[in-house]
């Protein structure tokens, strides 16, 4: 036994050939010549982007397995042990094990340059599962698949089998797979109450597919891993948010009812607000995301790239948007990193230097669907001042009181930047330069706390600086991976990473390949969405393919009933919201976070507990009117119905305005939720 301080969270026991590491009582290594746990290489990778979308392949040229290991020294709580791979040459890695208060830390050093690659493997147990690396849309537990971590867009379909996904693939590249996403994050956390952050920026692959160990590659030598534990997941989460940071609040007018997303000009907007409010429907907000002008394209309807108001769209928006704000109607736009090539902003960025630059010192244009942009620079603090300022001129003091803040994951690889950076390692970085951008110009405007903005792309690091999530662009379908069901699991692997605060376009976004939006589907996302802490709707990017909100008088007192249910959670909501900010708990939590005994409840990704006592099962399929639910062992009364459920497999009817929603019978907010069953 290596001989540790008195305070020791861990222990390093010599073992013949090689090392066992334990974290407390929990074995995270066990290294023999024949069965090591660290590999390093050399590859060439060739990356080529398409409009959002990334092919990725590797040549590798050499991985070696290092075999040999020789504890060389040990202080307090520090221990150092080298890697090489044959017993009488220098080492090729040394590996330094820590304590980082009560965390553990793995520390790289001593490599060659020629070194790109790394393997390092973590013991698993039978029947563990995993969660998180970022917002994955397909699989809550991750186990049983490898994961690519890399920011992107994160396809259409989603899955290689679907037709959908093939026409993707076909006619755009685009067609994505089950671990494309907008956000990824390098970070696990273990059935077994630990995490697992490897503190990177690089293109990673995180592979939990073996029944022994899972093997974490980076194409980089890692700054450091980090591991921490906890008792509860509750208290592992409040860790795992002490380390990257907490969401703030949202601002109170949030739940003053949904976001409307309208486009098409002033009238266009009165109109829809005025046929709404006629109807009942609970407004908090209009977001209109062609606030600054709009392009069509084959893809369909897009957006003029040039962060202004467009008066010719919107006319009279300068005092619309106040008189609007007096009713208790908010005014919500749009805003991304990029500047098209035909607006002022390019012009302005391209003469002073704020743009990045291609191989020839000429600014880099990116290809974003028929249309060309510059890159604002992140690494030039210029530039990010001139952007902040842009924020807060063009929309903070124009009136808006929110706006998407979209893309952050098309920074191209072989972009030349101001820093000197390498675009590879800065690619996973650029969600989070965005997120600081957008948070810094809030903050110097003196607005925190009464400006909310939404991004969809993520890593590590963006929970300090994005107040709420989005889901991304999924199809407007009912497909599991790319449809309603899929919000679901990026809540709550998202949540599970320390993004709290999540949400989706009601009735989803792409419009492509013959997908076009139901009725029916509209219905049954906008009862989804009275259970997150935003609801907030999107036209879509074919709105003339899509049922809109208001395309008759049934959806209408339909959305006006969930409205009504959103506002009167209100109490509710806030509390949890407020939990997120305080303590890092999410709002939408997996079953197994509050039963931890429960079994089934780790493998149940469909459902959801929306806080401590309510627990939502979406109907995400077409044409069905009775819903299978897991309950937890709880008394659980049928929000809808009264009837009591002592937990276990249930079927309940659940006809279109009455989702499977379920509340615990001991809640302190019971009589709240018997309000919601008579709206």
């Amino acid at each position: 036994m290596i001989n540790q301080t008195e305070k020791k969270i861990f222990s390093v026991n010599e073992i013949d050939g090689g090392f066992e590491l334990l974290f407390g009582n929990l074995k995270l290594m066990k290294h023999t010549k024949t069965s090591p746990v660290v590999f390093i290489g050399k590859g060439e990778e060739n990356i080529e982007m398409y409009r959002g979308n990334f092919k990725i392949e590797d040549y590798l040229i050499e991985r070696i397995a290092l075999r040999y290991t020789k504890i060389e020294s040990v202080n307090d709580n520090k221990v150092t042990i080298a890697f090489s791979n044959h017993s009488n040459t220098e080492a090729a890695i040394i590996l330094t094990i820590k304590q980082d208060r009560e965390r553990l830390k793995i520390e790289f050093n001593n490599v060659s340059d020629d070194v790109n690659r790394l393997w390092i493997r973590i013991n698993s147990y039978q029947n563990e599962k995993v969660y998180g690396c970022g917002e994955q849309l397909s699989y809550f537990n991750l186990r049983g698949k490898h994961f690519p971590l890399w920011t992107s867009e994160p396809g259409v379909g989603r899955n290689k089998n679907t037709y959908t996904t093939w026409q993707a693939d076909v006619k755009d590249k685009a067609g994505g797979d089950y671990y494309n996403t907008n956000y990824p994050q390098p970070t696990y956390i273990s059935s077994d109450k630990y995490f697992c952050h490897v503190e990177t920026t690089a293109y990673a692959d995180f592979d939990f597919s073996h029944e022994d160990f899972h093997e974490l590659q980076v194409w980089n030598i890692p700054q450091f891993i980090l591991f921490d534990k906890a008792e509860t997941f509750i208290d592992l989460v409040k860790k795992i948010s002490d380390l990257f940071g907490r969401q703030p609040e949202l601002p109170d007018w949030t739940y003053n009812g949904i976001w409307l997303g309208i486009q098409g000009g002033t009238s266009v907007v009165e109109e829809k607000l005025s046929r709404a409010l006629d109807k009942g429907i609970k407004v908090g907000g209009v977001w209109c995301q062609d606030w600054q002008g709009i392009r069509n394209t084959s893809f369909g309807k897009r957006l003029m790239w040039d962060w202004k108001w467009n008066p010719e769209i919107y006319p009279e928006l300068d005092t619309k948007i106040w008189d609007w704000k007096k009713q208790g109607i908010r005014f919500l736009g749009y805003i991304n990193p990029y500047v098209a090539v035909d607006g002022d902003l390019y012009k302005t960025a391209s003469q002073k230097g704020y743009l990045a630059k291609n191989h020839k010192g000429e600014d880099y244009l990116v290809d974003f669907g028929e249309f060309d942009c510059g890159v604002v620079d992140f690494t030039n603090p210029e530039a990010c001042k001139w952007y902040r300022q842009v924020i807060k001129e063009n929309l903070i003091d124009f009136g808006l009181d929110g706006w998407m803040a979209d893309f952050g994951e098309y920074l191209p690889t072989d972009v030349e930047l101001a820093s000197a950076e390498s675009a590879k390692l800065m690619h996973n970085a650029w969600p989070v330069l965005w997120a600081k951008i957008n948070d810094e110009a809030v903050r110097e405007a003196g607005r925190s706390g009464d400006i909310v903005y939404f991004m969809r792309a993520g890593y590590t690091g963006t929970q300090n600086y994005c107040p709420l999530l989005w889901a991304g662009d999924q199809s407007v379908n009912w497909s599991l991976d790319d449809g309603l069901a899929s919000v679901i699991p990026a809540a709550l692997s998202s949540g599970m990473c320390g993004n709290g605060l999540h949400h989706s376009d009601i009735g989803g976004y792409t419009s492509l390949h013959g997908n076009k939006r139901t009725k029916e589907l509209f219905m049954r996302w906008a009862e989804m969405g009275a259970f997150t802490p935003v609801m907030r709707t999107h036209e879509g990017n074919r709105p003339y393919d899509c049922f809109q909100f208001d395309d008759d008088d049934e959806s209408l007192e339909h959305l006006a009933r969930m409205t009504n249910i959103y506002v009167k959670l209100k109490p509710y909501i806030k509390t949890l919201v407020k939990a997120n900010a305080d303590e890092g708990i999410p709002v939408q939590r997996p079953l197994f976070m509050h039963y931890e005994n429960d079994e089934k409840a780790y493998n149940i990704q469909y459902e959801y507990l929306f806080g401590r006592d309510l627990l939502v099962a979406p109907v995400y399929k077409s044409s069905v009117t009775e819903w299978e639910v897991y309950l937890p062992n709880d008394q659980w009364i049928h929000i809808w119905t009264g009837k009591e459920y002592m937990g276990g497999d249930v079927k309940v009817n659940a006809p279109i305005g009455c989702p499977a929603v379920f509340y615990r019978k001991n809640s302190p907010y019971a009589d709240l939720f018997q309000m919601i069953s008579k709206i």
